[in-house]
């Protein structure tokens, strides 16, 4: 990778970034190194590479996220649960930037309005999780798969031991995945910019870069807070809230008006447009029932956030034999449900924020549920997700056009 424009001027290090993640280390949704001494050398490591991303590019993004804010654009944002190591290739994320491709062109094509295609790629290495571990074959307990970037999908207690050398291996692939996004702009015409969750302090942190007077996190174009490391006074809120990027945070069921008002002033105190994101996932039964306070929250506060249903993590349910599925039909309906609330509301429903794979995987079902209550079991002969289930390229059109055919009422 060449450093050039902010590249260059990227390598100055923000000082009190050490200090803060060192305070908020043991919180929850990060990871407790097993050696400092090993993590001190790979941040430090970290802390002096060239950026992953321009912070031009970031800004752009963020204009285009404006014109989403104020209803003259959509966002599409999509991709794995996890990132694999092992997956990454030009041909990989060559596929998986034509399926991000494909979604946008069908919204432009339906709208007659712009949409910028954000990818959950060149970054997604690391997963929060609910458990601390899991069981395995026989009566075996090991510590659960944090994603890539952290340790290793195989089950056992030295495989699933958190390493941070893997974090420089993540830093290493999410430039080349971009290198490879780079190439393929230049032959479409489509930018797939980047994202992925910032949960890992350490990295993030250390990847925060100074161009002229902007401060912002180099490691992917958009970075967004998940469901559990939303708390607007905790450390992963004010990461975001130091980073000029624009930024997203995930609602919950257990969201209300109050938690919007607090992220607003931590995230967006100049009421910005395309500054901030919020993505909904409610679920499939609780969107009439939050999502209109949390909307109110928001426009009470004098924002105009991007308002983007994730139909996906809501929805999550377990198959006979164990594994996470997702329902195409409950999904289906958590869509229709978070496009007509927002009308209702005189809002803009901006997008959707979907895990897809370009792949024909199984790992989403239609129909009844198939859970422990369900009938007989489904086959899932393509269940190759990292973590959690995916849409394969007909699902992810259909659910698509499901919010196209709602916002068009």
């Amino acid at each position: 990778m060449t450093s050039s424009g902010p590249a260059a001027a990227g390598l100055a290090v923000d000082e009190a970034a050490a200090e803060e993640v060192a305070a908020a280390r043991v919180v929850a949704g990060n990871v407790a190194w097993p050696s400092v001494d090993a993590l001190a050398e790979v941040v430090a490591r970290l802390r002096v590479l060239p950026p992953i991303v321009r912070l031009e590019d970031c800004l752009q993004l963020r204009e285009y996220l404006a014109e989403a804010a104020r209803g003259d654009g959509y966002l599409v944002q999509g991709g794995d649960c996890a990132e694999l190591f092992e997956e990454v290739s030009q041909h990989t994320s060559r596929r998986k930037a034509a399926q991000l491709a494909e979604l946008a062109d069908l919204v432009e094509g339906a709208s007659g309005r712009p949409c910028v295609a954000v990818g959950r790629i060149g970054g997604q290495f690391a997963k929060p999780r609910s458990h601390r571990f899991e069981a395995a074959s026989g009566s075996r307990v090991v510590p659960v798969y944090r994603g890539d970037a952290v340790n290793d999908r195989r089950a056992t207690a030295e495989a699933r031991t958190a390493d941070p050398r893997r974090m420089l291996t993540a830093y290493r692939l999410a430039v080349e995945v971009r290198r490879h996004l780079d190439e393929e702009a230049s032959i479409s015409g489509r930018r797939v910019y980047t994202s992925h969750e910032a949960l890992l302090l350490d990295y993030e942190h250390a990847l925060l870069r100074r161009h002229g007077d902007h401060l912002y996190a180099s490691s992917a174009h958009l970075v967004w807070v998940g469901e559990r490391t939303r708390d607007a006074g905790g450390p992963h809120v004010a990461l975001l809230a130091r980073a000029g990027n624009p930024v997203s945070v995930k609602l919950g069921p257990g969201a209300d008006g109050r938690h919007v008002m607090d992220l607003i002033a931590a995230l967006d105190p100049a009421r910005t447009p395309g500054r901030l994101t919020f993505i909904v996932r409610l679920g499939a039964g609780h969107v009439e029932l939050v999502l209109p306070d949390l909307v109110e929250a928001a426009a009470s506060a004098g924002a105009l956030p991007l308002w983007i249903c994730d139909p996906m993590h809501g929805n999550t349910e377990r198959a006979a034999d164990g594994r996470k599925i997702r329902n195409t039909a409950v999904i289906a309906a958590e869509i229709r449900a978070f496009v007509r609330v927002l009308r209702q509301m005189g809002a803009h429903p901006a997008g959707l924020h979907l895990e897809i794979s370009p792949d024909d995987v199984t790992e989403c079902v239609a129909g009844p549920p198939n859970g422990p209550a369900g009938p007989e079991p489904v086959p899932l002969p393509r269940y190759w997700s990292g973590c959690d289930p995916r849409l394969n390229p007909a699902q992810a059109r259909d659910a698509v056009h499901c919010f196209l055919e709602e916002a068009a009422r």
